[in-house]
């Protein structure tokens, strides 16, 4: 199990559960996270910041 630290965009917003984009791996598949482990004000394409099993936001891309 990884701790972190990692960086994560949010690729997409599905109900209950968001789907994940590692940084600096793309061509992994979506990591699918319960939002409920997320925090509340994200949206697609935040930039999350994940260590220790915590998540906090640290940007949002501009498309």
């Amino acid at each position: 199990m990884n701790f972190g630290p990692m960086e994560y965009v949010v690729a997409r917003i599905d109900g209950d559960y968001a789907y994940l984009q590692q940084v600096d791996q793309p061509q992994e598949e979506l990591k699918c996270v319960a939002r409920a482990l997320l925090p509340p004000e994200i949206a697609e394409n935040s930039i999350l910041h994940y260590e220790m099993m915590e998540y906090t936001i640290k940007d949002i891309l501009e498309k």
